[in-house]
Formats: structure tokens, sequence, C-alpha cells
């Protein structure tokens, strides 16, 4: 009797043990697999790159998604930088809407003011940087004649930007206003909804003539410039402002990116497109 007793109390201790064992390795293999859960995020936070949306105007493309972004992402290989081109119109009212981006450059001020006004953009970081010149364009191969500017009146069909929200549209109905000839134009016109499309109508035919930015004429052969905008037919040249959108969860990067922008070799780069510097014009 007094054995089985003994022996049960052995069983019982035995048990105890164990299970004392059982859970202190278990609670080591816990803390084993917390540290190496924190060291495996804190590797993936290192390693993680940032992300960074621009907002430009349409005649900015090529200029950025050729040479610019590639540059800064070589230069700062721990930022990618996304861009989504547009009329400055419809890139405004996105940026009101909620568009996440960090980086706003329309093809003038009017967009830009009225952000900084609303407080979408922060006025300080805000730089007029480019200017840029409006220009009378037909397919490479028409053969209307056209010599000067106001020889647009000359063309059937003709292609402009929707003033109510394409900067080019504006500068061009300035410019046909102060020339006195703005709604014999208008009658025989479609507005594009951006200058790219202006650009293609023409490019392809489908509109003899058109009004854009000498830098999208540039960019294709399709197309041949007649003439600049008159000298005196515009109150202000095409400015291209850039600046900091407010709500941007990147500031640093944001600002890293606005920063390169001004540098003496994205200027470089924007000359090479047919821009020019707004500080030199001045």
């Amino acid at each position: 009797m007094k054995r089985n007793k003994i022996s049960r109390l052995l069983a019982v201790s035995m048990s105890v043990c164990l299970l004392a064992a059982g859970v202190t390795g278990c609670s080591s293999s816990q803390e084993d697999s917390a540290d190496q859960t924190a060291e495996e995020n804190t590797s993936e936070t290192e390693g993680e790159e940032t992300e960074i949306l621009v907002a430009a105007a349409a005649s900015l493309e090529y200029a950025y998604e050729e040479e610019l972004i590639p540059m800064f992402e070589e230069e700062n290989p721990e930022v990618t930088v996304k861009g989504t081109y547009d009329s400055s119109g419809k890139l405004q009212t996105q940026i009101e809407e909620g568009l996440e981006a960090d980086v706003f450059m329309p093809a003038a001020t009017q967009q830009m003011d009225a952000l900084t006004e609303e407080g979408f953009v922060d006025g300080e970081s805000v730089t007029d940087l480019l200017e840029n010149q409006i220009v009378l364009i037909t397919s490479a191969e028409n053969e209307l004649g056209l010599a000067e500017f106001t020889d647009i009146t000359k063309a059937d069909t003709i292609a402009i930007g929707d003033p109510a929200s394409v900067p080019a549209g504006q500068y061009a109905q300035e410019a046909l206003t102060s020339l006195g000839i703005w709604d014999e134009v208008l009658a025989k016109s479609s507005l594009g909804i951006n200058v790219t499309e202006v650009l293609n109508w023409v490019a392809e035919g489908s509109a003899q003539a058109g009004i854009v930015y000498a830098t999208d004429a540039a960019t294709t052969d399709n197309v041949k410039v007649i003439a600049q905008a008159p000298e005196g037919s515009l109150a202000e040249p095409a400015i291209y402002p850039v600046g900091l959108v407010s709500a941007s969860a990147h500031q640093e990067e944001a600002q890293a990116f606005l920063d390169f922008l001004q540098s003496d070799e994205a200027m470089a780069v924007f000359e090479a497109y047919g821009f020019t510097s707004h500080a030199v014009s001045e």
C-alpha cells in the first residue's frame, strides 16, 4: 500500500516536471519566434522604397518620363516617382477631390493659385519654374499655305484645347481674342481635353491646324510649326509653376524631387525639350 502511494507520488511529480519543462520550452520558442518576426519586419522596413506621385501638365510627360524621373531615381534609389499627366484643370479638380499627389506642376499659374488659396498646395513651396511658347501648327503634309499666326482662319478644321480646363486653350483664346479672330476660329474648332489630344488631331490630319505649346510640336515629325503667338497678344507668358501638395504623406521625398527639378541638370533637360527658365526670362 505504501509502495503504491509512493509510485503515484512519483508519477505526479514527473508529470509536473514535464509540464513545467514544456511551458518553459514553449515560452522560449514563442520568444524566439517573436524576435525573428521583429527582425524580419525591421529588415523589410529598412529596404522599403517610398513612392511619390507627381501630377503634371500633359506637355511635361516626355521630359519627365524619358529623362527627369529616371535621373532622379538613379540619384535616389530609395524613392520611386510615378507621374499622372493631363490638362492642368483636370489635375486641379482631381487634387481637390482627393488625388493623393505629392507634387503639382501645371502649365499655368491659374490652377496653382487656386489650389494654394484653397490650402491644397503649400504656398511657400511654389516656384514659377518654366516658360513655354504658344504656336500655330499644321500637319507636316498640309499645304494650306499658312505663314502667320492669324492665317489660322484659312483652315476649315481647327483643334484647340478647351479653354475651360486646358491652359494651352486659355492662352490660344487670349491670343486670338486680342487679334480679333477668336469667334471666327471657335466656330471651326474642336476642343481637346488636353494639349496632347490637340497635337494628335493635327498630326493625323483630322484637323488642318491647331494651337499647342512649342515643346509639344517638337515631339513629333508629323507636324510643322507655322508661327508663334505674336508679341503682345498674351498679357503674360505661359508659365509652369511647381509646388508641394499640402496633404502629401511623403513631404521629405517630395521636397527632394522639387529641389531636383530646380537643379542645373534638370533645367538642362527642360531646355533640351524646348522649355526656357522663367528666372532667365525675368
